[in-house]
Protein backbone atom coordinates (compact mmCIF):
# COMPACT_ATOMS: atom_id res chain seq x y z
CA UNK A 1 0.00 0.00 0.00
CA UNK A 2 1.58 3.30 -1.06
CA UNK A 3 1.52 6.56 0.81
CA UNK A 4 -1.23 7.90 -1.36
CA UNK A 5 -3.61 5.30 0.02
CA UNK A 6 -2.75 5.87 3.73
CA UNK A 7 -5.59 6.95 5.94
CA UNK A 8 -5.55 10.32 7.69
CA UNK A 9 -4.87 8.69 11.08
CA UNK A 10 -1.81 6.82 9.78
CA UNK A 11 -0.42 10.07 8.33
CA UNK A 12 -0.84 11.80 11.71
CA UNK A 13 0.92 8.98 13.55
CA UNK A 14 3.81 9.07 11.05
CA UNK A 15 4.11 12.87 11.44
CA UNK A 16 4.18 12.60 15.25
CA UNK A 17 6.90 9.95 15.13
CA UNK A 18 8.98 12.05 12.74
CA UNK A 19 8.55 15.16 14.91
CA UNK A 20 9.52 13.19 18.04
CA UNK A 21 12.63 11.84 16.29
CA UNK A 22 13.67 15.36 15.21
CA UNK A 23 13.13 16.77 18.72
CA UNK A 24 15.23 13.98 20.20
CA UNK A 25 18.01 14.70 17.70
CA UNK A 26 17.92 18.44 18.57
CA UNK A 27 18.18 17.68 22.30
CA UNK A 28 21.11 15.32 21.70
CA UNK A 29 22.95 17.98 19.69
CA UNK A 30 22.22 20.64 22.33
CA UNK A 31 23.64 18.38 25.09
CA UNK A 32 26.71 17.73 22.97
CA UNK A 33 27.28 21.49 22.48
CA UNK A 34 26.80 22.21 26.21
CA UNK A 35 29.35 19.60 27.19
CA UNK A 36 31.93 21.20 24.89
CA UNK A 37 31.32 24.65 26.39
CA UNK A 38 31.64 23.80 30.12
CA UNK A 39 33.87 20.82 30.12
CA UNK A 40 36.28 19.88 32.85
CA UNK A 41 37.29 23.45 33.73
CA UNK A 42 33.91 24.17 35.32
CA UNK A 43 34.17 21.07 37.53
CA UNK A 44 37.64 21.64 38.97
CA UNK A 45 37.93 22.66 42.62
CA UNK A 46 41.09 23.69 44.46
CA UNK A 47 42.07 23.43 48.10
CA UNK A 48 43.59 26.55 49.68
CA UNK A 49 46.21 26.66 52.46
CA UNK A 50 43.48 26.46 55.12
CA UNK A 51 41.99 23.28 53.65
CA UNK A 52 38.90 25.01 52.24
CA UNK A 53 37.54 24.29 48.74
CA UNK A 54 37.69 27.19 46.28
CA UNK A 55 37.23 27.69 42.54
CA UNK A 56 40.33 29.86 42.07
CA UNK A 57 43.68 28.18 41.44
CA UNK A 58 46.42 28.66 44.05
CA UNK A 59 48.98 31.43 43.70
CA UNK A 60 52.34 29.89 42.69
CA UNK A 61 54.21 32.74 44.44
CA UNK A 62 52.70 31.77 47.82
CA UNK A 63 53.99 28.20 47.53
CA UNK A 64 55.98 26.94 50.53
CA UNK A 65 58.75 24.35 50.44
CA UNK A 66 58.43 21.27 52.64
CA UNK A 67 61.35 19.03 53.48
CA UNK A 68 60.77 15.30 53.06
CA UNK A 69 62.41 14.68 56.45
CA UNK A 70 59.71 16.76 58.19
CA UNK A 71 56.88 14.49 57.01
CA UNK A 72 55.96 11.75 59.50
CA UNK A 73 54.41 8.70 57.91
CA UNK A 74 54.06 6.44 60.95
CA UNK A 75 51.88 6.77 64.01
CA UNK A 76 53.72 8.57 66.84
CA UNK A 77 54.54 6.36 69.80
CA UNK A 78 52.40 6.94 72.88
CA UNK A 79 53.95 7.78 76.21
CA UNK A 80 53.31 4.85 78.59
CA UNK A 81 52.90 7.25 81.52
CA UNK A 82 49.80 8.75 79.85
CA UNK A 83 47.98 5.41 79.69
CA UNK A 84 44.79 5.47 81.76
CA UNK A 85 44.38 3.01 84.61
CA UNK A 86 42.03 0.27 83.33
CA UNK A 87 40.60 -0.32 86.82
CA UNK A 88 37.97 2.29 87.64
CA UNK A 89 35.99 3.13 90.73
CA UNK A 90 32.28 3.80 90.90
CA UNK A 91 28.99 3.34 92.73
CA UNK A 92 26.22 0.86 91.86
CA UNK A 93 23.37 3.35 91.40
CA UNK A 94 20.66 1.02 90.04
CA UNK A 95 20.14 -2.71 90.43
CA UNK A 96 17.27 -4.90 89.18
CA UNK A 97 17.60 -8.13 91.17
CA UNK A 98 14.89 -10.01 89.26
CA UNK A 99 16.54 -9.43 85.87
CA UNK A 100 20.13 -9.47 87.08
CA UNK A 101 21.46 -6.21 85.67
CA UNK A 102 22.16 -2.66 86.77
CA UNK A 103 24.24 0.45 86.23
CA UNK A 104 27.43 1.73 87.80
CA UNK A 105 28.12 5.48 87.96
CA UNK A 106 31.83 6.04 87.19
CA UNK A 107 33.34 8.34 89.85
CA UNK A 108 35.69 10.10 87.35
CA UNK A 109 33.56 10.56 84.21
CA UNK A 110 30.09 10.31 85.82
CA UNK A 111 29.04 7.93 83.01
CA UNK A 112 26.48 5.19 83.63
CA UNK A 113 27.94 1.82 82.68
CA UNK A 114 25.88 -1.34 82.26
CA UNK A 115 26.72 -4.30 84.50
CA UNK A 116 25.37 -7.88 84.52
CA UNK A 117 25.22 -10.18 87.54
CA UNK A 118 27.65 -12.62 85.85
CA UNK A 119 30.43 -10.00 86.13
CA UNK A 120 30.19 -9.73 89.95
CA UNK A 121 33.08 -11.29 91.87
CA UNK A 122 31.63 -10.37 95.30
CA UNK A 123 28.13 -9.97 96.77
CA UNK A 124 27.18 -6.41 95.81
CA UNK A 125 24.03 -4.41 96.55
CA UNK A 126 22.71 -1.09 95.28
CA UNK A 127 24.67 1.85 96.72
CA UNK A 128 27.95 -0.05 97.21
CA UNK A 129 31.26 1.40 95.97
CA UNK A 130 32.94 -0.97 93.51
CA UNK A 131 36.01 -1.29 91.29
CA UNK A 132 35.55 -2.48 87.71
CA UNK A 133 36.98 -2.50 84.21
CA UNK A 134 35.16 -1.30 81.11
CA UNK A 135 34.87 -3.35 77.92
CA UNK A 136 32.78 -2.93 74.79
CA UNK A 137 29.49 -4.79 75.18
CA UNK A 138 26.73 -5.54 72.67
CA UNK A 139 25.03 -2.17 73.08
CA UNK A 140 27.85 -0.02 74.44
CA UNK A 141 30.29 0.01 77.35
CA UNK A 142 29.85 -2.73 79.96
CA UNK A 143 31.50 -3.24 83.33
CA UNK A 144 33.48 -6.46 83.86
CA UNK A 145 35.38 -7.92 86.84
CA UNK A 146 33.31 -5.97 89.36
CA UNK A 147 34.61 -6.15 92.97
CA UNK A 148 33.39 -4.59 96.20
CA UNK A 149 35.67 -1.89 97.67
CA UNK A 150 36.39 -2.67 101.32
Amino acid sequence: MGRSQESFNKKEVRKKKEKKRLDKEKKRLARKDDSKKGGLDDMIAYVDENGMLTDTPPDPAAKRKTKAEDIEVSIPKQDPSLKADPIRKGKLTFWNDSKGYGFIRDSETQDSIFVHVNEFQDDIMEGNVVTFEVEKGLKGPAAVRVKLVK
